[in-house]
């Protein structure tokens, strides 16, 4: 199939920018513009990606932005990607329930073709159970993909990557590449008018009274069962979340000493630890405090004290009727993309624990202006707490010891950590692509 021509190996290191066919009438040939000088060489596409997405939508979110970032560097075609419809939450959506996706596909056009599927002689091989699929390395460097998974493009027409979280190094990568990781992420996903135009009335309803902070209070059942996480829960439910917890195979640590891992910094601040540390950074109790998060694990009993220092706490499933969110029922990933649209506008955001929609929106809040985000040190805080409830501590020095630890942790510019060899335990890219935000923004770069 001429289609799929073989590049020259003169193809760049780092392909220029992408012009799909204006017709599907033409054959599918990719021009490149090279330099200043307006020089074209033609090239045939190498064929197709097609990517599965694998955890809850703001892991998702990442990883579509990684793989529109390889598919434009191996010149291949990217089918849309699947969300991932088998993890704990089960959530039945596609691609375009969430996202609008032919603005994804029009406003990227000018760098990478993106189809919603394959073309039916290649369809019919996915059908059949024929069509070369595997999980890419983790935190692999992007020649990688050239290297080992081009190849594979070339001599199958069609490679399905079966996982996509972190499978692009957060460091090291051309400019180039991090900023269409940054173009895709701020830019092209963008969710669907219904989740948008709700979101802009609950925003609209909180900022009718007054400025509002965003909790995102990750203290759901599946959150404390996979961490092993259970200060403050009562034996019947430390035995719910451990048969839970034992009953899905893929997560792998089951033995797990919840005080040792509490002291560490590994756990979710509880929704009481969390209260007093709100109160300990001097938050006014006038604040209206948004919800960002699924049920609640023990419900009322755990939010007693939460609620009874701010009173104003609020959910989206409080601020609207249950006719406005009947839709998303049972679509979690729907009901998390209003919560991030919230948490984009929220005057302070604050996560409890630093999993993936805290990262993505800490990251798209810097892109906003260093809008604040007060990440909390966990392992610091735990210390304090019980230092505090001990009574080692008075108040005001529990309070002055919280918030001089917290002076240089709102997302003030500061340059992302880089450790060789130990990619988990550096800093996250969308978290903070620096290489994307404005240069006259780092004045003073903190260190944290």
């Amino acid at each position: 199939d001429s289609s799929f021509s073989v590049i020259e190996d003169k193809v760049l290191p780092v392909p220029a920018r992408v012009l799909p066919p204006k017709s599907k009438a033409l054959p599918l040939v990719i021009f490149y513009i090279l330099g200043k000088l307006g020089k074209t060489w033609v090239y045939k596409n190498n064929g197709y990606l097609m990517v599965s997405c694998n955890g809850g939508l703001n892991q998702m979110r990442a990883a579509i932005c990684d793989m529109v970032t390889i598919a434009r560097y191996l010149n291949v075609t990217l089918i849309v990607p699947e969300l991932d419809k088998t993890s704990f939450w089960a959530d039945p959506s596609e691609f375009q329930d969430i996202f609008d996706v032919d603005h994804f596909i029009t406003s990227l056009r000018d760098e990478v073709r993106i189809l919603k599927e394959l073309p039916p002689r290649l369809k019919r091989r996915v059908e059949t159970g024929t069509v070369y699929s595997m999980p890419p390395i983790s935190w692999s460097d992007i020649s990688y993909y050239r290297n080992q998974i081009l190849p594979l493009i070339r001599k199958y027409k069609v490679v399905h990557l079966n996982r996509t979280d972190t499978r692009l190094a957060n460091n090291g990568q051309p400019l180039d590449i991090q900023k269409l990781r940054c173009r895709v992420n701020f830019s092209a996903l963008r969710f669907t008018s219904q989740i948008e135009d709700l979101g802009k009335r609950v925003i609209k309803l909180l900022r009718q009274n007054g400025p509002f902070i965003v909790l995102h209070l990750r203290y759901e059942m599946d959150m404390l069962a996979f961490s092993g996480c259970t200060q403050g829960c009562n034996n019947e439910e430390v035995e719910e979340l451990t048969r839970m917890r034992y009953a899905y195979p893929w997560w792998k640590e089951k033995i797990i000493n919840s005080d040792l891992k509490r002291k560490d910094g590994l756990c979710p601040l509880t929704p009481e630890e969390t209260a007093l540390i709100l109160r300990a950074l001097d938050i006014e109790n006038s604040y209206q405090i948004y919800i960002a998060a699924g049920e609640i694990y023990g419900g009322n009993r755990r939010m007693a004290s939460l609620a009874s220092a701010y009173p104003k706490l609020v959910r989206k499933e409080t601020l609207l009727e249950p006719s406005d969110l009947g839709f998303f029922q049972n679509h979690s990933s729907q009901m998390a993309a209003l919560d991030y649209l919230v948490s984009l506008e929220s005057d302070i955001f604050i996560p409890t624990y630093d999993g993936n929609m805290a990262k993505v929106v800490e990251g798209h809040r810097r892109f906003l202006g260093y809008k604040q985000t007060i990440l909390l040190d966990r392992r610091l805080l735990v210390d304090l707490i019980d230092q505090y409830n001990s009574g080692s501590l008075s108040w005001n020095e529990f309070s002055n010891a919280v918030k001089e630890s917290h002076k240089y942790r709102k997302g003030q510019p500061t340059q992302r950590s880089v450790i060789p060899d130990r990619p988990k335990e550096e800093d996250y890219f969308y978290a903070n692509p620096e290489e994307c935000l404005k240069p006259s923004s780092y004045g003073q770069v903190s260190s944290m």
